[in-house]
């Protein structure tokens, strides 16, 4: 089975017969007998799936990575770190996406209006099953728990991510950026209730 593993900036995938679909162009190097060839929009779904991406504004262009070595992904010298899905949902911005395992699906999920102060889309792309997913963010990425009666607001420019039994929800008003006279139109938050883990990346797009 595939593995995929962080070393900072470098995700490796280890290969041993099987597949990774990762981000098209994040192949940076790679040892052994791979082969490359381009896996579509997310790598499921049908022509549904696609038909919602292209509404949602969640594309993301995926090669399947096949064979026996390691593969070396990065793009932009992100940050990448592996999340273990166990039968579980990983709701992430499609740009976000580094590299998945056999056994995890692409789709959108339509969470609700798109970004009024930064652009960035409330549709996001739902990861689901089991296996592992590597995320990129601008800086070490940031893990902070949600548990009930505790509900966590944070800037959109900084989500990433988000894992478990989660409602997020939009709340208008003043923001960090419009304290400081950025960013145009309505300013809003994103407000995360129930249990679970939203990712953050200490820098703002």
């Amino acid at each position: 089975m595939a593995t995929l593993t962080a070393d900072k900036k470098v995700l490796h995938a280890d290969l041993t017969g099987d597949s990774v679909r990762a981000a098209q162009g994040a192949m940076v190097a790679y040892t052994g007998n791979v082969t490359f060839k381009h896996a579509g929009m997310g790598g499921g779904g049908g022509f549904r799936a696609a038909v919602r991406q292209r509404v949602a504004g969640e594309s993301i262009t995926l090669m399947e990575c096949q064979g026996q070595g390691r593969v070396y992904l990065a793009q932009d010298a992100l940050d990448v770190t592996v999340v273990q899905l166990d039968n579980d949902k990983l709701t992430v911005e499609s740009e976000h996406i580094l590299a998945v395992t056999d056994g995890l699906k692409l789709d959108v999920q339509f969470a609700g209006l798109r970004g009024m102060t930064s652009g960035q889309g409330l549709a996001t792309t739902s990861v689901t099953g089991s296996g592992q997913c590597a995320i990129m963010s601008d800086g070490p990425m940031i893990p902070l728990a949600v548990a009930p009666g505790m509900p966590l607001v944070v800037d959109p420019d900084a989500y990433v991510a988000s894992t478990g039994q989660l409602q997020m929800s939009l709340v208008s008003g003043v923001t960090w950026r419009s304290l400081v006279g950025e960013g145009g139109g309505e300013p809003f938050s994103l407000r995360f209730e129930g249990q679970g883990t939203v990712y953050i990346q200490p820098a703002e797009r």
